[in-house]
């Protein structure tokens, strides 16, 4: 059984979904694990990881679009706003959505569906650079 582990740093221009599954899956072959699982994990609380539909951007935004209706960006309705109006409801995009996520590996490759991706979910407006910790094991 082999294991390995590695840091990516994924910067974001603000509020928004970023799609990881090149960078991901350029890692992953380098790791010579034929047969595996990976664990994908963000290290914050106020971005998630999504696996979503990479055909259709409008996928993308309506999701966006939708937690933000969902989600106000609004003072009034927080205690905690001392990190600015997006803070808060940042932590509730992101307990809604995942901080880690499992995919399969099959014959070196990820196992993802025809049409999936895996993303970066920003929940913040302003630009950050998210770590991203990647974890295989297998064989």
């Amino acid at each position: 059984m082999k294991q390995a582990r590695h840091e990516l740093t994924a910067p974001t221009r603000g509020r928004g979904l970023y799609d990881l599954s090149g960078q991901i899956a350029g890692w992953l072959r380098g790791q010579g694990v034929s047969d595996g699982l990976l664990t994908v994990f963000i290290r914050h609380t106020s971005a998630s990881l999504v696996i979503q539909e990479n055909a259709d951007p409008d996928v993308l935004a309506d999701l966006d679009d939708f937690l933000s209706r969902l989600v106000a960006d609004d003072t009034a309705l927080y205690r905690h706003t001392a990190e600015g109006s997006d803070d808060m409801p940042a932590h509730i995009r992101s307990a809604l959505t995942q901080s880690n996520l499992s995919i399969p590996v099959v014959g070196g490759a990820l196992a993802l569906g025809t049409w999936q991706g895996i993303y970066l979910f920003e929940h913040r407006i302003r630009p950050h650079d998210r770590k991203v910790l990647l974890h295989i094991i297998g064989e």
